[in-house]
């Protein structure tokens, strides 16, 4: 007994101290949201250069979840996190010395490698809890997310006291700080690592089933459109709606909070509901919201009978923010949802499976900004991000539908029995 409460004392500590972790790794992941503004006006880039500004350190994060999650199987959590963390400290300094466009992009590449932390803390809180409460784990790790909402109150704030400068410096100290945290409260259990005579080529055998590439769509859309959407929206909001720099980021907050803090709420409805009923009604009310947000501001001229008479079509800011505030909601429980999948399907894998998919899902962070940026400078339709991405979830949409909602009811006549009553 005394045992027993031992260990759930340690893993609550390690999912406390695992969460604060990836929350400052996410708020310095997401630096260039804001700090990306001045530095544009600074260089004078076009949309497409500020969306490879805002990407670069994506790409890095993105590239090395795979390996990582493979290293946190075989060698623990806690040693791989400390590590990751403490690498990234010097370069999130150096960052406010760049001056030139080359220099932001190869800093931001080593910045990125905080990125790579979601890989390890997945499989890494996971294991520590029973099967039927690592939806809520996982969940509640994952809303270090909000950092992205951190980084959009606190940044702000310092840009304007003391120039963008400032802002690599003091997150520079927090990485720090959170380093020396991390390892005075978290924890290692041998009968978490994967035996030492399984080989890398092992793990990575399951990556070969088709349900993987599946989670990975869905997770390019509900975490990458996440990370895109989080770095694109301060600037949206200035340049659509003529905002103050610091409202711009209050406002933005309000997508990328929720689209944080509420997944730990999308773990445990996975794990009550399960992750196939959680994922499908995310897919439709993004695809509700994304198809409401892809409409341009419009003018149009009818001749009537006392002559012409011009209309307006077009969301304010209110309405605007509200369809962000539901949109990162569902994407939320999306993130917890096909994480989900991924612990039903391969408990035995969890941080190799975990990796290719938060690859997938970091790789679109990484790709989509460069493409509203090519789109806006192609275009001069800002909302043409939201039209990229509504097409992006008629993918899945069409793709859950086959290979997933064909066999079940949730189509058919007792589609009662699928709702969120049972």
């Amino acid at each position: 007994m005394a045992s027993e409460l031992r260990n759930e004392r340690k893993a609550w500590s390690v999912l406390i101290v695992s969460t604060l972790a990836f929350t400052v790794c996410f708020m310095v992941w997401m630096m260039f949201g804001v700090i990306g503004i001045p530095i544009k006006k600074a260089l004078d880039l076009n949309s497409t250069q500020f969306g490879l500004l805002m990407a670069t350190p994506v790409l890095t994060g993105s590239l090395v979840r795979v390996p990582l999650g493979i290293w946190t199987d075989r060698y623990g959590g806690r040693i791989v996190m400390a590590i990751l963390m403490a690498l990234t400290v010097p370069a999130i300094w150096m960052m406010g010395y760049a001056t030139a466009y080359w220099h932001f992009l190869t800093i931001g590449l080593f910045v990125g490698l905080a990125g790579g932390s979601f890989s390890v803390g997945t499989p890494y809180v996971a294991r520590w809890f029973p099967k039927n409460r690592q939806g809520m784990a996982m969940g509640v790790y994952g809303a270090g997310n909000s950092g992205a909402a951190v980084n959009k109150f606190v940044a702000p704030v310092l840009l304007v006291a003391f120039g963008w400068t400032m802002v690599p410096q003091v997150y520079a100290a927090i990485m720090l700080g959170t380093v020396i945290l991390f390892w005075l409260f978290s924890h290692s259990d041998p009968s978490h690592l994967v035996p030492s005579n399984v080989k890398f080529s092992d793990q990575l055998k399951a990556l070969k089933d088709p349900k993987v590439l599946k989670y990975c769509q869905y997770y390019s859309i509900v975490f990458g459109g996440y990370v895109a959407l989080s770095l694109w929206m301060v600037q949206y909001y200035v340049g659509e709606f003529g905002l103050d720099i610091r409202v711009a980021a209050l406002l933005a907050a309000c997508f990328s909070l929720p689209g944080g803090v509420l997944r730990a709420i999308g773990g445990v409805m996975s794990d009550k509901f399960g992750a196939h009923k959680v994922t499908w009604w995310v897919m439709w009310v993004s695809w509700i919201c994304l198809f409401l947000l892809s409409y341009p501001q419009t003018d149009f001229t009818v001749m009537t009978v006392n002559g012409p008479k011009t209309f307006h079509i077009g969301l304010n800011v209110y309405l605007f923010t509200g369809l962000m505030f539901i949109l990162g909601i569902s994407w939320a429980f999306g993130k917890a949802s096909v994480f989900k999948y991924i612990s039903d399907d391969y408990p035995t894998n969890i941080g190799a499976i975990s990796g290719i998919v938060g690859l997938a899902g970091g790789l679109g962070g990484f790709v989509l900004p460069i493409m509203f940026g090519a789109l806006m400078d192609l275009t001069g339709i800002r909302s043409s991000a939201f039209m990229l991405m509504y097409g992006v979830v008629w993918v899945s949409l069409i793709w859950m539908y086959w290979t997933e909602v064909r066999k079940t009811q949730v189509m058919g006549t007792e589609a009662k029995s699928f709702s969120f009553q049972n």
